[in-house]
């Protein structure tokens, strides 16, 4: 005889299984996305409206409370990065805002994290592009405790699938 599984423990295991494999397409975020055009909330509880191609965002939606960090050299171009969400902290979300050197329309593939070059404890972010800034905005998780040294790491791939990696110091508390 097959034991039977109540159905309301049924539906509660697919409903995590779904979370936790779904989640909101930003790896690591902690984000709660509503929908492609909508708003969402991130962990830190900041509510603004989504990056998508087709909702261009006005200036002040975008910046976050950002702020300028040292222009980086990644492979032989600098990359201007602003980093949003308050200082970096143990455990929290932080918001990273990439300026590539040449416009290709959102085809390079911009990922970052916080903590050190081989991304032990970290969680690696994958930058959405806002073709109104032509810039890529990330979203990472910082490690806990903060690795000594603690840097943003950026790593960028190009269309024709090359990649290079650099780093920036971000701002902490």
């Amino acid at each position: 005889m097959k034991p039977i599984i109540p159905t309301t423990f049924s539906l509660a295991f697919l409903a995590a299984i779904s979370l936790a494999v779904g989640g909101c397409g930003e790896s690591g975020s902690g984000d709660q996305h509503a929908g492609a055009a909508d708003t969402h909330t991130h962990a830190d509880g900041s509510v603004h409206d989504d990056h998508a191609a087709d909702a261009p965002m006005d200036a002040e939606e975008h910046e976050h409370d950002e702020v300028a960090l040292e222009p980086t050299l990644i492979g032989d171009m600098t990359v201007e990065l602003s980093q949003g969400h308050g200082a970096v902290k143990a455990g929290q979300e932080s918001h990273l805002v990439v300026k590539l050197p040449y416009n290709d329309n959102g085809a390079t593939i911009v990922r970052a994290w916080i903590g050190i070059e081989d991304r032990t404890l970290s969680f690696v972010g994958r930058a959405d592009y806002a073709p109104a800034h032509n810039d890529y905005d990330v979203h990472a998780m910082a490690p806990n405790p903060l690795p000594e040294n603690v840097m943003w790491w950026i790593e960028i791939e190009k269309p024709d699938g090359s990649k290079i990696v650099g780093s920036a110091k971000p701002i902490l508390e």
